[in-house]
């Protein structure tokens, strides 16, 4: 079974600020998990260790069973390729690119695709799985939040992670978009995706299997009974 596993991760900066104290949590295939907590609790750092943006201080982090703190920077960058989708709370995408432009982006470094038009039938496939197709040929200017943000989950999808990331993905939007963007997300969960999503927004309670309360950097227990 594909997991992320973070074993006793502390992360402490060199100002001596202590991000993470101790910290450990499993998140596997078809989970949906949420961490939630306020600004500088340490959720953000939480989620950019186990998307390997960030090196913990001591602890282990272990990808599909491999210990990432033991593999090359070059390993790790082909992890995040392969294993890693990630969706931000600022939409990312590129404005002078179309839609089906800003998806085919994470493809352009991946060598199983091997020319443009893969590229694009992969990402007319996932406009079409997220109610986008009407929208393909449109810029990011064109679109409303929500659309916006279901282009950068598309793009998240974009390899085939095993994992989805998502770092506050409804704080830029409406309540219309929030419950909008945690359905596709559930979605991702039900099709064997693990789903982990940080945010202080209380309607992600509604959708996760497991909810975490972090505070002060140190996780609680999971307060969902789900």
């Amino acid at each position: 079974m594909n997991t992320i596993q973070l074993i006793n991760v502390t992360k402490t900066y060199k100002n001596g600020v202590t991000a993470l104290h101790d910290v450990s949590l499993t998140l596997k295939e078809g989970d949906f998990i949420s961490v939630m907590g306020q600004s500088g609790s340490g959720k953000s750092t939480l989620l950019q260790i186990a998307g390997l943006l960030d090196i913990c201080t001591s602890g282990n982090v272990i990808i599909n069973n491999e210990d990432v703190s033991m593999v090359a920077k070059n390993k790790l960058a082909d992890i995040r390729l392969k294993s890693l989708g990630f969706v931000f709370q600022a939409f990312n995408l590129n404005s002078h690119l179309k839609v089906y432009e800003n998806i085919m982006v994470p493809m352009l470094i991946n060598p199983d695709f091997k020319d443009k038009a893969q590229m694009k039938k992969k990402a007319e496939e996932l406009t079409e799985r997220l109610g986008l197709s009407h929208r393909i040929n449109h810029y990011p200017s064109e679109l409303s939040g929500g659309e916006q943000q279901r282009v950068a989950i598309a793009r998240a999808m974009a390899n085939e992670p095993d994992f989805i990331l998502a770092d506050e993905p409804t704080g830029n939007l409406d309540s219309k978009n929030e419950i909008m963007i945690f359905q596709e997300l559930k979605k991702l969960s039900e099709s064997g995706k693990g789903v982990l999503v940080v945010s202080h927004n209380d309607a992600v309670i509604h959708f996760a299997d497991k909810i975490f309360i972090m505070k002060d950097g140190v996780l609680g227990e999971n307060i969902n009974e789900k």
